[in-house]
C-alpha cells in the first residue's frame, strides 16, 4: 500500500470518525473466514458497518478528528481491531456483539472500547452498560412521561372529583327536608 493510498483511508476514516456519533473497536481475530462474514452479514441487517483497519490507521485517524482518544492507543488498539459504526443507537452494537457471542462463543470476539457521543469505555465490563444505555430519543420520551403524569393526575382528580360534587348536590337536592 503507497503512502498516498493510506493517506487517503486515515481521510476517510477521520471523516467517519468525526461523522458518526457512536462506533466500537472490536476484534474479530478468533473468528473463521465464514464466522466473520456471518457477523457482518448481521451488522449489515441491524444496519451498522463493520470494518477491520491497521492500528496504526485508525490511530492516525483518530488523531485527526481533533478529540482526545489518546487513552485508546496503548491499551485498545493491538492485534486485530475492526470498527463498528452506529449512526442511529449507541446499543445496537453491544447487542449484536453480545447475542453473537451467545451462538459462537465468548472467545470469537472481543470487545476492547467504544465511543458514545465523545464518551470512552474501554474494556469487557462496559459491554453490558453499553447494553443498557438509552438513546437520546429515550430518554426524552422518558423526561416527557414524567412531565405529563403529574399533569394527567390533577386532571383525572379534578374530572373525577366534578362528577363526585354533581352527584353530592343531586343527591342533596332530591333529599326530603
Amino acid at each position: 500500500m503507497t503512502r498516498e493510498e493510506k493517506n487517503q483511508i486515515i481521510d476517510e476514516l477521520s471523516e467517519k470518525f468525526a461523522a458518526t456519533p457512536y462506533f466500537y473497536i472490536a476484534s474479530t481475530a478468533g473468528l473463521s473466514v465464514a464466522d466473520a462474514n456471518k457477523f457482518r452479514g448481521l451488522c449489515y441487517q441491524k444496519g451498522v458497518e463493520y470494518k477491520v483497519f491497521k492500528n496504526t490507521l485508525i490511530s492516525k485517524a483518530l488523531a485527526k478528528t481533533g478529540t482526545d482518544y489518546s487513552s485508546l492507543d496503548a491499551e485498545v488498539l493491538t492485534g486485530m481491531s475492526g470498527i463498528i459504526f452506529a449512526t442511529e443507537n449507541a446499543k445496537v452494537p453491544a447487542k449484536l456483539i453480545k447475542d453473537f457471542r451467545k451462538e459462537a462463543g465468548k472467545d470469537k470476539i472481543a470487545f476492547k472500547a467504544a465511543s458514545i457521543e465523545g464518551g470512552i469505555y474501554i474494556g469487557e465490563a462496559q459491554l453490558v452498560n453499553l447494553e443498557n444505555i438509552k438513546s437520546k430519543n429515550e430518554m426524552i420520551g422518558e423526561v416527557i412521561g414524567l412531565l405529563q403524569s403529574p399533569a394527567k393526575n390533577v386532571v383525572s382528580a379534578l374530572l373525577s372529583g366534578e362528577k363526585k360534587l354533581a352527584g353530592l348536590v343531586k343527591t342533596l337536592s332530591e333529599r326530603p327536608e
